[in-house]
């Protein structure tokens, strides 16, 4: 049995479809991100895998049944990019009372308080008001009461944004306990460092459709080219160098795009100008950009969205 099993959905608002007939299964077990640029539909689709929104088409199932029926019985976790903690009680009261709720559908054994407080990284802050954290700890408590249910499937959106470096190496090392649990995350982020790090599947949606889904190296894969580095002081005139499309300056150092790495290398060797030299194919974030990003006749980007996409991501 799938996680989730989207079959065919779409989903509109007004003139504009947010998603449009798009099939997505998740297996159990895995931690999957959820890439697009704004408007692409993430957050829609996030939405009906939650139940929080009807499909106009097609049907959504999570873990067996509808996501409705998934969420009432606990086994659905979900973060939002925002909210607010209630005011007025610790975050030890405040995590207790969300497990308890929890507890009363548990379909086994639960966590300790202590234990959940301990994965989701929240115990040092136990006995603090819940409305008098930081960005980054009510961030982490908005994780353990995703969590408090030991749920099956996790869903965050954007769960790291606006987040400094440290709290959010303190959030994903929180993430990951629980995946190493058995529970499936899907996550949706504009981080695309953290889809490369943290990720067995990266799913990339743009306009509604699912335009790359594979491992992260398999997506890299699909964007055609290389890059060759080399220490600056040694590099011959770059335009020289056969394969070679564009260059950039980083410091020191030299980074040649190039469309036969094998060619430039042979050139800059014949040269003597390998010092330091490095040989890498395409980023994850030069993969989304060209998967997501391509020109039009009208030489707009194609992976640019209208205002009102933005309104329904």
């Amino acid at each position: 049995m799938n996680a989730v099993d989207v079959r065919g959905v779409s989903k509109g608002f007004g003139d504009v479809r947010a998603v449009n007939d798009l099939d997505l299964r998740l297996e159990r077990g895995r931690t999957v991100a959820l890439l697009g640029p704004n408007g692409a539909g993430k957050s829609t689709l996030i939405s009906m895998i939650l139940g929080l929104r009807a499909p106009d088409a097609g049907t959504v199932r999570v873990l067996g049944g509808t996501p409705e029926r998934a969420v009432r019985a606990g086994r659905v976790g979900a973060m939002p990019q925002t909210g607010r903690l209630i005011g007025g009680v610790t975050v030890r009261e405040l995590v207790g009372f969300v497990q308890r709720a929890h507890a009363a559908v548990a379909r086994g054994p639960m966590p300790s308080l202590d234990e959940l407080m301990a994965v989701a990284r929240v115990s040092d802050l136990a006995g603090r008001r819940a409305d008098a954290l930081s960005g980054g700890q009510a961030q982490r408590v908005r994780f353990a009461l995703a969590v408090a249910g030991a749920p099956d499937l996790i869903v965050l959106d954007e769960p790291t944004a606006a987040l400094d470096i440290e709290s959010r190496r303190e959030l994903w090392t929180a993430i990951r306990a629980c995946a190493e649990r058995g529970a499936t995350v899907l996550f949706s982020t504009h981080y695309l460092e953290e889809a490369d790090a943290e990720a067995d599947r990266i799913v990339v949606v743009d306009r509604g459709r699912i335009v790359a889904d594979g491992t992260s190296d398999e997506i890299k894969r699909r964007v055609p080219g290389r890059t060759v580095s080399v220490d600056a002081s040694v590099l011959p005139d770059p335009a020289g160098l056969p394969g070679v499309v564009s260059s950039e300056v980083d410091g020191r150092r030299v980074r040649l795009h190039t469309t036969d790495a094998d060619a430039t290398v042979l050139a800059l060797a014949a040269a003597g100008a390998v010092r330091d030299l490095e040989v890498t194919g395409a980023s994850l974030e030069q993969a989304f950009l060209t998967l997501t990003h391509t020109e039009d006749p009208s030489g707009t980007h194609a992976g640019t969205h209208t205002v009102a996409e933005e309104i329904v991501r």
